[in-house]
C-alpha cells in the first residue's frame, strides 16, 4: 500500500489552500467535526481495507495497491 498525492498540482493547490481556510478541515464539506479533519475518518476507513485503491473524498491523496 502506497498513499501519494493527487499528481494534478492544481488540485492538490486548491484543496491546501482550502485546508488552511478551515483550520484543517475538509474543504469539500459543510459541517466541521473531528470526523472530517485532514486525513479524514472516511479515508483512514478506506486505508483500512485491503481492497480499496483509489482518492480520498476530496481527492487530495491516493491510496495505491502498488508499492
Amino acid at each position: 500500500m502506497k498513499i501519494k498525492l493527487n499528481p494534478d498540482q492544481e488540485i492538490v493547490n486548491t484543496i491546501r489552500e482550502g485546508l488552511k481556510r478551515t483550520g484543517g478541515y475538509c474543504p469539500c464539506r459543510r459541517e466541521r467535526t473531528e470526523a472530517i479533519k485532514c486525513m479524514c475518518q472516511e479515508f483512514k476507513d478506506q486505508l483500512a481495507d485491503p481492497g480499496f485503491e483509489g482518492f480520498c473524498h476530496c481527492m487530495l491523496y491516493y491510496k495505491s495497491l502498488q508499492d
